[in-house]
This record gives C-alpha cells, sequence and structure tokens, in this order.
C-alpha cells in the first residue's frame, strides 16, 4: 500500500493528513493503517494520563511518584517509538538527537 505524508502532534494528539489542518511537531511517512496506529496509540497515552491525573491531585502518602506515572510514560515512549519508525529522515534525526527514543536497540531505516 502507498505511504503518504502525515504530520504529527503529540500535544495535540493528532495525525493529519494536511499540513495545514493544525500545528504539529514531527512528519511520518505511512500508510492510512499506520496513521490509524498512532492515532490509537496516542489516545491510549491520553486515556493513561487521565487515569494518572487523580495520583497527581490526590497524592497517597505511601504511593511513590513514579509508580504514578508509569502507565503514562509507556504509552508515550510507545507513541515515539512509532513515530520514529515512521518518522522522515528528518525526524528521526531530530528524535535521535534528542534523545527522545530510548527503546530501538538497533535504529537502522525502519521504512517498510
Amino acid at each position: 500500500m502507498q505511504k503518504s505524508l502525515y504530520f504529527v502532534s503529540v500535544g495535540g494528539r493528532s495525525v493529519l493528513a494536511d499540513q495545514r489542518a493544525a500545528s504539529y511537531e514531527w512528519i511520518i511517512q505511512a500508510t492510512p493503517e499506520q496513521a490509524e496506529n498512532l492515532q490509537g496509540l496516542l489516545s491510549l497515552m491520553q486515556e493513561k494520563e487521565e487515569e494518572a491525573f487523580p495520583g497527581y491531585v490526590f497524592p497517597w502518602p505511601d504511593t511513590e511518584e513514579a509508580s504514578v506515572n508509569v502507565l503514562y510514560e509507556e504509552a508515550l515512549q510507545n507513541v515515539y517509538n512509532e513515530i520514529y519508525r515512521l518518522g522522515t529522515n528528518e525526524t528521526r534525526s531530530h528524535l535521535s538527537q534528542y534523545g527522545i527514543v530510548r527503546d530501538f536497540v538497533n535504529k537502522q531505516d525502519f521504512h517498510e
């Protein structure tokens, strides 16, 4: 299937085909199914953020702060790993330069 450019905003939780539709941080090359999968990862990240929110507002004295945030951090890392995998050369370069992607042992070209 043919890949197209998509414009991704992690903060805005969006994967859009129209560059002018909203602001974005990253550009990826993906099939519609891959873009939809990334949108699902962004939605899951939003869910985990919302689930962690009460732990910040009403912290329990015996709960470590890191344990409250672990599921959100995992979801966020999955999003960035997928952006890296599908990203343009420039996107992957920026992600590597800023140390955002941690889980790829071999950061070779992931374009399929």
